[in-house]
């Protein structure tokens, strides 16, 4: 039977009613973070933590009653979700809390002994988007980790996720395990954080996991079957270059031209939503889009220039000239399988421009999970051929990821 320590009960009242979502922070706020009292607490967080509010996580520990905030761990983009990805960070104090902020995305991903000295508990409050390559939830597994190590327990405040239950992809090889995907999931999870912190224990997907004391605060009012909007929930960009619900739902398919020279709109306001090249024809490219019949998804032509954006985008593919691009709107936030459409516009791309559309396979390899899609792109192989080839894992995941669901 699986071992769950739910610290917060939904009430089915409450979702009869119809009420607004309330996030594990709200619901651990509501109870006057009870959970928390005589504690000194390791932070992991960024801007995302709000309470429904707009009140910070630490601010809101800070002034509770009997509750220390020791120390804040920054993941990638920092403390306050303002750095650029890949850019290393470094150290600080918060002005408010006066606690130390460690940065564990750079040469120190998971906390040290030290960082944690006069820790009693950790707690994990971070907005994610619901891809494997998206590295909160790799920052997540490394906390885990160092609270079962050093006899830490560690508390997951959950949120939504954004682009819901649909699960996409290939189950990724170990043989490609990296920062962009630590554990074998597929690219879409369908999954909150919370839901998968305890399949990462239960699974033993981590060092010492029998060892950890998980504790998830759920959230409350949620319905992964619906559109994110309807939760009521304000966006707040959980990385520079995630700026809204749209982004986020073509993120898990357009995130795989990472690994190409195509652009994936960044250096422009629209990343991810943008996408193209110097060299396609954008009205042809989007006439054999739809002969795909892809639901969910409408499709426009659009020129742009990527520009460098400090803090955003720097030396952007393209820089400077002219890209004939897509412009993408999901229309069927539900039914929109954006892995699917991805796989199907390389294969278009290679097809149409097998000498000047590049991949890259070390991080096609890293970012898709294994070789295939590199390797039968160039053997000529179709999307649909690809897709099918995935499916029987993919379909054994959902079956195991069920245990896990608690919403």
């Amino acid at each position: 039977m699986l071992q769950r320590t739910l610290t917060i009960l939904i009430s089915s009242a409450l979702l009869l009613m119809g009420c607004s979502v309330r996030t594990g922070l709200d619901n651990a706020r509501r109870d006057d973070f009870s959970l928390f009292k005589g504690k000194s607490l390791g932070v992991v967080t960024n801007h995302t933590a709000v309470d429904s509010r707009g009140m910070h996580l630490v601010d809101l520990l800070h002034a509770a009653e009997d509750v220390k905030v020791k120390a804040i761990f920054a993941p990638e983009h920092g403390f306050r979700g303002d750095e650029e990805g890949g850019i290393h960070l470094s150290d600080n104090i918060d002005p408010k809390s006066g606690a130390t902020i460690y940065s564990i995305y750079g040469a120190i991903r998971k906390p040290t002994k030290e960082m944690l000295d006069g820790v009693d508990a950790l707690i994990f409050d971070i907005q994610d988007v619901g891809a494997r390559f998206y590295t909160y939830i790799s920052t997540m597994g490394h906390i885990m980790e160092a609270g079962a190590e050093h006899g830490i327990p560690v508390y997951i405040l959950d949120r939504p996720n954004p682009i819901g239950r649909l699960a996409e992809g290939p189950i990724l090889q170990q043989d490609h395990k990296s920062f962009i995907g630590m554990y074998p999931i597929p690219i879409r999870h369908g999954m909150t954080v919370g839901e998968l912190a305890l399949m990462i224990r239960d699974l033993g997907w981590i060092e010492h996991s029998k060892e950890l004391e998980l504790h998830i605060v759920e959230l409350s009012g949620w319905n992964p079957e619906k559109p994110f909007t309807k939760t009521k929930l304000k966006w707040i960009d959980p990385s520079p270059n995630m700026r809204n619900v749209n982004e986020a739902l073509v993120y898990p398919g357009m995130c795989l031209f990472e690994a190409s020279n195509f652009s994936d709109g960044r250096g422009t306001e629209h990343p991810f939503e943008w996408v193209g090249a110097d060299y396609v024809d954008n009205e042809k490219l989007i006439a054999e889009l739809q002969k795909r019949d892809i639901p969910g998804i409408r499709i426009n032509p659009i020129q742009y220039v990527p520009v460098d954006m400090p803090g955003y985008a720097m030396n952007p593919k393209y820089e400077g000239k002219t890209v004939n691009g897509l412009e993408l709107t999901v229309t069927d936030p539900v039914r929109f399988r954006s892995v699917e459409f991805g796989i199907h516009l390389i294969e278009i791309l290679y097809k149409f421009y097998p000498e000047q559309f590049v991949l890259y396979k070390p991080r096609m390899g890293r970012t898709f999970g294994n070789n295939d899609l590199y390797e039968k792109i160039l053997a000529g192989e179709s999307a649909a051929a690809i897709i099918t080839a995935y499916q029987n894992e993919l379909e054994q995941f959902v079956k195991i990821r069920g245990k896990y669901l608690l919403y």
